[in-house]
């Protein structure tokens, strides 16, 4: 599709007290009813006429494009006969697809980003690759209001922006990464992002050694892709783009990828396999940790404090 602790489940798979992703429990959703439909052996519109309800609603809800009713995946289920655990399971799926996160209350904090907070919701793992900007997950405040307020293009094409809204929403984000039992971070931060001047010189100083900082941080990992080296097959990286692995094995992996006005979301297999093996090659192709962060101070100490 394009578009907690870590005490066992019932289900075998690891819960925390943290949501899950709504928007990846969607799509786990949708995956489970089309499979029982599928296994009852009927199609849409038979299953439909079983329930009293439309085609359109059955489609919406395998799509994963709606949050669910927990009474309409109830009478699914119920006209699928499913019973036992795992009516509990799937009835559990839905219940959290249902969620609203704490995003959907900072409208201000803009949809883009605020789909890569759900994203970030619950995960297990988050691996980034960086080529335009220092990552949002870890940049200060001040980087983040130059970079709003300087992003002409943004506006000349129409966007709305809120620095303050967009800060805050940073910081949520943030705060979530460093939450206890949060998801370990590894992101590879291409080295023309640290040689271009995106902000004055002392703020980028400042954002180069929070970089630092946050390395020494147990479950944040920081790397560099020089921009002197060979990445395996000569690959041309065309983007930005993040990978989010969950902690129940029955998620799908999930691919963001960044683009100049919007966002793409890849869960099939096909598509986020390529961005699996492209992350592998930039991670070789990476220098080694530590050569990493002493390249960012040395970044930082040829630049002015003001």
């Amino acid at each position: 599709m394009t578009v907690r602790s870590s005490a066992p489940s019932a289900f075998g798979f690891g819960r925390s007290s943290w949501m899950i992703s709504p928007y990846v429990r969607r799509l786990r959703l949708a995956e489970e009813l089309r499979g029982l439909r599928t296994a009852a052996g009927m199609t849409h519109e038979q299953l439909a006429k079983k329930l009293g309800a439309s085609r359109a609603q059955i489609s919406r809800l395998e799509n994963g494009h709606v949050p669910p009713d927990q009474d309409d995946i109830i009478k699914i289920l119920d006209a699928l006969g499913v019973e036992g655990e795992q009516w509990t399971q799937i009835l559990t799926i839905a219940r959290e697809a249902a969620e609203r996160g704490w995003w959907e209350s900072n409208k201000a904090m803009g949809e883009r980003q605020a789909l890569f907070a759900n994203l970030e919701a619950g995960a297990a793992s988050i691996c980034e690759y960086q080529q335009t900007f220092f990552p949002g997950l870890l940049q200060t405040p001040e980087f983040t209001r130059v970079r709003v307020e300087s992003d002409w293009f943004q506006r000349s094409a129409g966007a709305s922006f809120q620095a303050e809204g967009l800060i805050k929403g940073r910081a949520g984000r943030q705060r979530m990464l460093a939450r206890p039992g949060g998801p370990t971070y590894e992101v590879i931060v291409d080295e023309v992002v640290i040689r271009r001047r995106l902000a004055p010189p002392g703020v980028v100083r400042a954002q180069l050694l929070h970089l630092v900082d946050k390395a020494a941080e147990e479950r944040i990992t920081i790397r560099v892709l020089p921009i002197e080296t060979d990445i395996e097959g000569y690959t041309l990286v065309p983007c930005t783009f993040s990978i989010y692995r969950y902690h129940d094995p029955g998620d799908p992996v999930v691919v963001g990828v960044e683009a100049v006005t919007s966002d793409v979301v890849l869960t099939e297999p096909h598509q986020v396999t390529s961005y699996l093996h492209m992350y592998d090659r930039l991670r070789a192709a990476a220098l080694p940790e530590q050569d990493g962060l002493a390249l960012l101070i040395r970044a930082a100490d040829q630049l002015p404090d003001e």
